[in-house]
């Protein structure tokens, strides 16, 4: 049995033990970890064989976790910058003299009065998926402070508020039943890469003859695993799903009782969805009008069989403008057939609102003391960095502490994202283990523990088990937790309630209080949370009506259409002539956003920054496999290397993977393409809503087969 500490009870440091943790990135999975230390190295970890939804099994990437944590360029020690922002040169420097001058620098901001520590900017997101690593000090430090707030909406926002205007929060389906499902629609998602253990479900499924339909822009490697692949054009998912439900209300493939008694909105819904025959949604999908058809007679088929029929959405469906829009619409579809009258029916986005996540504990919000900050959106950080002050804006931002985030590789619209960190009087501050990309721009540069070194309580948004870290081995170094550096600026600034000398273990307790039986955490690595087997087959929704709502009063109130539409792109195909290709950016699959890209073994795997390009793109632009390429638009330029590829679709092109920028044939990544547009609900960011062209670059053929 994997060893039990506390944190008083030192870390072993002799001979060979196991201790149980959790996977901190960002991904649905949330797998428990076993990690084998030997004379307080850690060599080996390993996915929990006891833990169901692991099952022993982990993604290429995490497994060469000790690789990362080892790795030799990692920083283990305070670094102040030495030369020109950008430039990344740094020297050594004490944990005293970085955080005395941090400390110093921002209590001159806040000394300025509370309008003036708005200049103050926090910036993260799910470097750590963490509550406690992730935003617990951290909040509770800048809630003292007064500084702005972060919308922190870079990923899953305009889902989230999709599905909560729909199911009433981030819920769904219990993601082990899809392992009964007689019809699974995989929806926006590359499971193999991106939701591996929900993929070992699914085979269990397909092995018992469940069918399997992937709809996605890009032939995936999930897609070639299924029996069909619809490869619609990116932004029209609700397009789709509208076309749909007309199928299912013109065969009358419908569930009348559960629509009567557990749904609003229906009449309404109903009319709409007659809007959308065949061929116009065909004609906006850029797919066969029989492909329609045939999804509808797929999943109508289940409600006359009495089969469940489960659909697995993820986010990247939602990275477009009419996003909420279409996570709304798709998740109407469970509620026309009743399919959550099975438990292994529904749908499935993220289940992390069954989670009794204390987030006052956690955060502290009353330390605002009745101040109300602005708040800046992560997704327009480009923008907003290079804002003047203003009374709309408030103070331009002078200081930026950035830890659980690469914004400079991640955000769109990167060359002023860029430009915006290369302000000479712009502070920054990093929390971070490697020289990224953000990082050649900060004024100090602070070493931060790995998951191996430090405590932490997860959540899930794939699964309904609460997940604790222990750590295995001693922190490298100089290393610091995040909650230890923001303890320690809080002591040197003065910040004296007593909250800042919460130990990590102390907060670990605190994130689900009695919800959760701490002792069975330390004892297994999870726990379970009681969620029913079908939650929603008599209704009970969390939403206001507890019904399923097709029509939200909500969503009307606010000015927009209180029944989901299909919301054309920002950039939709065949608006432009000057750049006449969609272009996505699905994630690497030995890569996670940003992290793990400076791993040599798992960049390796990966191999270089590529374009893939149907055959039709590419010959008419004379444009062969190797080629380098100039992939533009008004935003900017990427070059990279194309591959002309049966995974690209007529018109769509795939920029792979979000490699660091300084890896990139010209200092760039795909993000210098995207835009800094929003989603039509929940703020979040429009990466999938982008058009371009592109051209080889004359004489350079990187192809050497």
């Amino acid at each position: 049995m994997p060893g039990m500490r506390d944190s008083h009870f030192p870390i072993q440091v002799t001979g060979t033990h196991e201790v149980l943790g959790a996977c901190p990135h960002d991904c649905p999975d949330t797998c428990s970890l076993v990690t084998t230390v030997q004379d307080g190295v850690a060599t080996k970890v390993q996915g929990n064989p006891a833990h169901r939804h692991t099952d022993g099994a982990l993604c290429t990437k995490v497994s060469r976790y000790t690789e990362r944590t080892y790795h030799p360029e990692r920083i283990l020690h305070p670094l102040k910058r030495s030369g020109p922002k950008g430039a990344g040169q740094f020297e050594p420097v004490s944990w005293d003299v970085a955080l005395t001058d941090i400390a110093q620098r921002l209590q001159a901001i806040v000394n300025r009065g509370p309008e003036a520590a708005q200049a103050i900017l926090p910036y993260s997101f799910a470097g750590t998926m963490g509550l406690v690593q992730g935003d617990g000090m951290a909040e509770r430090f800048f809630h003292q402070l007064g500084a702005s707030l972060l919308n922190r909406t870079i990923c899953a926002s305009a889902g989230s508020e999709g599905l909560t205007q729909t199911l009433g929060g981030k819920v769904g389906m219990r993601v082990e039943f899809f392992a009964e499902s007689k019809l699974i629609i995989i929806w926006g998602s590359n499971s193999i890469t991106s939701n591996l253990h929900f993929w070992r479900y699914a085979q269990v499924a397909k092995r018992n003859g469940a069918k399997l339909i992937c709809i996605d822009p890009r032939k995936s490697e999930t897609a070639d695993k299924c029996h069909e692949h619809i490869a619609l054009l990116p932004g029209t998912d609700a397009a789709l799903a509208l076309g749909l439900m007309h199928e299912l209300v013109q065969n009358d493939w419908l569930d009348h009782d559960y629509l009567q008694r557990y749904t609003l909105g229906w009449d309404a819904l109903r009319a709409r969805a007659l809007q959308w025959p065949p061929e116009r949604t065909a004609q906006v999908c850029g797919i066969p009008s029989e492909q329609v058809r045939a999804l509808a007679r797929d999943y109508g088929g289940c409600l006359q069989r009495k089969e469940p029929a489960a659909i697995r959405m993820n986010y990247g469906l939602q990275r477009v403008h009419g996003g909420g829009n279409a996570v709304r619409a798709i998740a109407c579809l469970p509620a026309l057939i009743g399919a959550w009258r099975h438990r292994a029916g529904g749908v499935l986005l993220s289940s992390s609102s069954q989670f009794p996540v204390n987030t006052k504990a956690l955060e502290r919000p009353e330390l605002l003391a009745g101040r109300t900050p602005r708040t800046i959106n992560m997704v327009t950080i480009g923008d907003d960095l290079l804002r003047p002050a203003s009374p709309e804006f408030g103070p331009a931002i002078e200081a930026v502490v950035v830890y659980n985030s690469n914004p400079v590789a991640v955000a769109p619209e990167s060359a002023k994202v860029a430009a915006g960190f290369a302000r000479e009087d712009l502070f920054t501050v990093l929390l971070e283990h490697f020289q990224t990309d953000t990082a050649d721009y900060a004024d100090y540069i602070l070493p931060a523990t790995t998951q191996l070194e430090h405590w932490d309580i997860h959540l899930s948004y794939g699964h309904t088990d609460v997940l604790l870290n222990q750590p295995a081995i001693a922190p490298l170094g100089e290393a610091k937790s995040n909650t230890q550096i923001f303890r320690e600026l809080a002591q040197r600034m003065g910040l004296s309630d007593p909250c800042f000398t919460d130990s990590d273990l102390t907060m670990c307790r605190a994130a689900y209080g009695d919800a959760v039986d701490f002792e069975v955490l330390l004892k297994h690595g999870y726990a379970t949370l009681p969620v029913a087997e079908a939650p929603f087959a008599q209704g009970g929704f969390p939403t206001p009506s507890g019904r399923c709502e097709f029509f939200s009063a909500r969503l009307q109130a606010q000015g927009q259409d209180g029944l989901p539409d299909h919301v054309p792109n920002h950039e939709a195909v065949g608006t432009s002539s000057e750049f006449p290709l969609a272009m996505i950016s699905p994630p690497a699959r030995n890569f996670l956003n940003s992290t793990f890209v400076n791993v040599k073994s798992l960049r390796d795997m990966e191999g270089e920054p590529i374009l893939e390009m149907h055959a039709s793109d590419a010959q008419s632009r004379a444009i062969r496999s190797g080629d380098v390429v100039r992939v533009f638009n008004r935003r900017g330029e990427y070059r990279c290397k194309a591959v002309v590829s049966s995974r690209a679709r007529a018109g769509v092109v795939n920029g792979m993977g979000l490699w660091w920028r300084k890896l990139g044939l010209a200092g760039t990544n795909v993000n210098q393409l995207t835009s800094q547009k929003l989603t039509d609900m929940g703020q979040g960011p429009t990466f999938y809503d982008c058009l371009v062209e592109v051209e080889a670059v004359a004489g350079i053929n990187v192809n050497t087969k």
